[in-house]
C-alpha cells in the first residue's frame, strides 16, 4: 500500500464516530465539603441488564472500527507466527521427578509435565486446555507435599482471581474427591496429611461483587470435605486484613503473615505456629510499614528478609530463644530482590540499575561467589531444598529469550539446561539504557529497544510503557509479540518510574500517596525526552500501561494530551475516589491513600482520571481495554471513564475514543488466543491512527 493509500485509510477511520448514548443520573457525593458528581454510578453494577446493553453497544462500535483496518488480520498472523514456539518453565525437582510447564506454542494454557531424571520421558500431569471448552480455565497453584505423594492444584475460571483447590494423588495422577472453594490471596502450605490455605466466606450473590472481607486461614486434611476443614485463624474485628500462611521445609512451623493495607499500612506482622501447638507466637506483632518474610528456619531460629530500617532490605536471623535479631546479609547500596535457601547455601539476588545480580552465601552470610549472568537482564529462580546439589534459574532480557540455566553448587558453574526454540536473531536488535531527568531533576532509567539500523529522525512509531507503583519493578524481559512491532520499525520503551522497587523502598515512597504526581511527571518527562532526542515525535508516540499503569496513562492523557498520538489504558484504576469500595480495592489504600482522608482526597481528586477529563478536550486516539470478569480492578472503572471521555471529548476530539471489553477474561487475558487477539487490535489501532500500514 502506498503512502497516499495509507493516508486515505487513516482519514476514513478518523471520521466522527457515533458513540452510544450513555444515560446520566443526578448523583452527587460530598467529600470533605467538596461536592462531586458521579453521573455514571449505575455502571458500577456490571451484572445489570442496563450495563450489559451498554457493553454490547460499546463493543459494537469498537469492533466495527477495528474490523475496518485492512491489515489487522495480517498482524494477527504475524503475532501467531512469532509466538508459536515451545515455552518451558524452569523445572522443580521432587524426589525422582522433575516437574515443569510447557506450552507447545499456541496452546491456550501451559501443560504441567513431569519426567524421571533430566533425560526421562515427559508425562502429562494435567492439561488445563481440556478443562474448559474455551480454554479459559487456568492452573494457578501446584503444590507438592513433602513426600511428593500428593499435590494441591488450584484452578481459576474465566480470568477470575477466585480459585478452587483440588488434590491429586501423584502415583496414579488421579484426582481425589477433595474440593476447596472461595480461595483468594493464598497458597497451599503442606504439613503432614493436609495443607493450610486462605479463603473468604462464601459471598452472597455475585462473586465479582463480593466484599472480600474476613480473610480466614483453614487446614484441610486429605480425604475430607471442606465442611470438615479446621479454622486456624481469623480476625473478624479487622475484616480488611490479609492472612496468608506458609510452612517451613521441615514442616515444623507454620508462618502467618498479617497485613493491614486497608488502613494504609504497607508492612505486615509475622507469627509462627510450631507443629503440635495451638497458639501462634508473634515474631513481629505490630503491623507498620515494615515488611517481613521468612526465608526458612534453622532449627527454632528463622532467616527473615526485611526492610526494617533498611530501605534496600536485608536478611536477619531471628533467635527464638532470646527473641533477638542478628544481621546475616546487611543492607547494600543495591536493593535486595529476594533470597532463598538451597543446598545449604543462601542465594540472594540484587538489582543494579534495574538489572539482576546473583550471589551465593554461606548460611552465616559469608559471600562465596557471584553467579555470572549473560548480561544486563533479569534472573529468577534459584529455589530448591536443603539437600539439593544444584538449582535452576531463568535469565532473560529484551533481546534474550528466556533461557533456563542449571547452577552446580559444588563447582559454582552454570550451564545451559534448556534454550528456547524461537526463530529470533538477537543480533538484529539493540537495547540501550538511558537516564533522563524528571521534572524535579531526578534521573529516571528507561530501556529503549529497536531493530538495528533505526534512525533517530522523529518518524519511528514508539510505544512508551510504564507502571510506577506498589513497589513493583519493571525489569528487562523478552516478549515474542513485541518482535513483529520492532520489525515494522517500531521502538519499545520501558520507563522505570518512581513508585516501583527499582531502587528500593525510598524509590517506592517517592511515588506513593501524596507524592503520586512524581510518577506522572516521570512518565511525561520520558515522552519529552524521546521527542527531544528524536527517537519519535508526538505524532508517532503511543503510551501504554495496565492496572496501576492504566491509571498512569489515564492521568497523563488529561495532563498532557498533546504529547501523545495514541493511548492504551488497560484495566485501569480510574475512579480514585471510590476504588476502595470495590472487591479487593481497599488493599490499595497503602499505596494511594484514601478519599476518606481529607489531605489525601485533595491529591486523589487532583489527578483521578475520571474526574479530570476536560470538556471539549482534544485527546489522543484512545482504546481502553478491560474485561467482564476482572474482579481485581472491576470493569466499572473503565466503563465510567469511557462514558465520561466520550461525553466530554467525543465531539471535540478528532481521534477515536473507544473501549474494548473482553468477555470471559479477568485482570489480563485468560488464554493465549485472547491475548493475541487483543495485541493484534492494539497494534492495528496504533498503526491506523498514526497513518501507517503494517507491511
Amino acid at each position: 500500500m502506498t503512502i497516499i493509500a495509507a493516508s486515505m485509510l487513516n482519514n476514513g477511520l478518523a471520521q466522527k464516530l457515533d458513540y452510544p448514548l450513555t444515560n446520566r443520573v443526578d448523583h452527587v457525593d460530598e467529600y470533605h465539603g467538596v461536592k462531586v458528581s458521579d453521573p455514571y454510578r449505575w455502571l458500577e453494577d456490571d451484572r445489570s441488564e442496563e450495563t450489559g446493553q451498554w457493553v454490547k453497544a460499546q463493543n459494537a462500535v469498537t469492533f466495527s472500527y477495528l474490523d475496518k483496518i485492512p491489515f489487522k488480520s495480517k498482524i494477527f498472523v504475524d503475532l501467531e507466527k512469532a509466538y508459536n514456539y515451545p515455552k518451558y518453565s524452569a523445572p522443580r525437582k521432587k524426589g525422582d521427578y522433575y516437574y515443569f510447564y510447557k506450552n507447545d506454542g499456541l496452546q491456550n494454557q501451559a501443560v504441567l509435565y513431569r519426567q524421571k531424571g533430566e533425560n526421562g520421558i515427559p508425562e502429562t500431569v494435567i492439561d488445563p486446555n481440556k478443562l474448559s471448552a474455551d480454554g479459559t480455565t487456568r492452573l494457578t497453584v501446584f503444590s507438592l507435599s513433602k513426600d511428593g505423594n500428593h499435590a494441591v492444584l488450584g484452578f481459576s475460571k474465566g480470568g477470575s482471581d477466585w480459585q478452587e483447590y483440588q488434590v491429586m494423588e501423584m502415583k496414579s495422577l488421579s484426582m481425589l474427591s477433595d474440593k476447596v472453594e472461595w480461595v483468594k490471596i493464598s497458597g497451599a502450605a503442606w504439613q503432614g496429611d493436609g495443607f493450610y490455605y486462605s479463603r473468604y466466606p462464601k459471598p452472597e450473590g455475585s462473586a465479582l461483587a463480593a466484599k472480600n472481607e474476613n480473610h480466614q486461614v483453614y487446614f484441610h486434611k486429605i480425604g475430607t470435605t471442606q465442611n470438615d476443614d479446621k479454622l486456624i485463624f481469623e480476625d473478624a474485628a479487622n475484616p480488611q486484613r490479609f492472612h496468608t500462611i506458609g510452612t517451613t521445609e521441615d514442616e515444623q512451623f507454620a508462618v502467618l503473615s498479617v497485613s493491614d493495607r486497608g488502613k494504609g499500612k504497607d508492612g505486615n506482622g509475622l507469627w509462627i505456629l510450631k507443629k503440635g501447638e495451638t497458639t501462634f507466637t508473634p515474631i513481629k506483632e505490630e503491623i507498620t510499614d515494615f515488611q517481613y518474610g521468612v526465608i526458612e528456619n534453622i532449627g527454632d531460629d528463622f532467616l527473615i528478609e526485611t526492610n526494617e530500617n533498611a530501605p534496600n532490605s536485608k536478611v536477619m536471623r531471628y533467635v527464638s530463644a532470646a527473641k533477638s535479631w542478628k544481621i546475616v546479609l546487611p543492607e547494600k547500596d543495591e536493593p535486595l530482590l529476594g533470597a532463598g535457601l538451597a543446598g545449604n547455601k543462601l542465594f540472594a539476588s540484587y538489582s543494579k540499575d534495574v538489572s539482576s545480580r546473583a550471589y551465593v552465601y554461606s548460611m552465616d552470610g559469608t559471600l562465596e561467589n557471584e553467579v555470572k549472568l549473560p548480561g544486563l537482564g533479569t534472573a529468577s529462580g534459584f529455589g530448591g531444598e536443603r539437600e539439593d546439589s544444584f538449582v535452576f534459574y531463568t535469565y532473560t532480557s529484551f533481546n534474550y529469550p528466556p533461557t533456563i540455566f542449571k547452577y552446580d553448587i559444588a563447582s559454582k558453574k552454570s550451564t545451559v539446561f534448556r534454550e528456547p526454540e524461537v526463530s529470533f536473531n538477537p543480533e538484529d536488535y539493540e537495547t540501550e539504557q538511558v537516564f533522563y531527568p524528571s521534572k524535579d531533576g531526578t534521573k529516571i532509567p528507561a530501556f529503549i529497544t529497536y531493530k538495528k539500523g533505526m534512525k533517530r529522525d522523529g518518524s519511528n512509531p514508539t510505544i512508551l510503557y510504564g507502571y510506577g507503583g506498589f513497589n513493583i519493578s519493571l525489569t528487562p524481559g523478552f516478549s515474542p509479540t513485541r518482535i513483529p512491532f520492532l520489525d515494522q520499525g517500531g521502538i519499545y520503551v520501558q520507563a522505570n518510574l518512581r513508585g516501583g522497587s527499582e531502587y528500593g523502598e525510598k524509590w517506592h515512597e517517592q511515588g506513593m500517596k501524596l507524592k503520586k504526581q512524581n510518577v506522572f511527571d516521570d512518565f511525561i518527562a520520558a515522552a519529552e525526552f524521546l521527542i527531544k532526542e528524536k527517537y519519535t515525535s508526538a505524532a508517532k508516540l503511543a503510551i501504554q500501561g495496565g492496572s496501576n499503569g492504566g491509571l498512569l496513562v489515564g492521568t497523563v492523557m488529561n495532563q498532557r494530551p498533546e504529547l501523545f498520538k495514541v493511548a492504551f489504558p488497560a484495566v485501569g484504576v480510574m475512579d480514585m475516589l471510590r476504588f476502595h469500595k470495590f472487591t479487593i480495592g481497599w488493599n490499595w489504600i497503602a499505596d494511594y491513600g484514601s478519599s476518606d482522608n481529607a489531605e489525601e482526597f485533595k491529591v486523589l481528586y487532583a489527578y483521578s482520571p475520571l474526574h479530570n477529563i476536560k470538556e471539549g478536550g482534544k485527546y489522543p486516539a484512545t482504546m481502553i481495554t478491560t474485561a467482564d470478569h476482572d474482579d481485581r480492578v472491576v470493569p466499572a472503572h473503565s466503563f465510567k471513564y469511557a462514558a465520561e471521555l466520550q461525553a466530554k471529548a467525543g465531539k471535540s476530539s478528532d481521534n477515536p475514543l473507544l473501549i474494548r471489553i473482553d468477555t470471559n477474561s479477568g485482570h489480563g487475558a485468560s488464554n493465549t488466543k485472547k491475548a493475541l487477539e487483543t495485541q493484534a487490535d492494539i497494534y492495528a489501532f496504533l498503526f491506523a491512527n498514526m497513518g501507517l500500514v503494517w507491511q
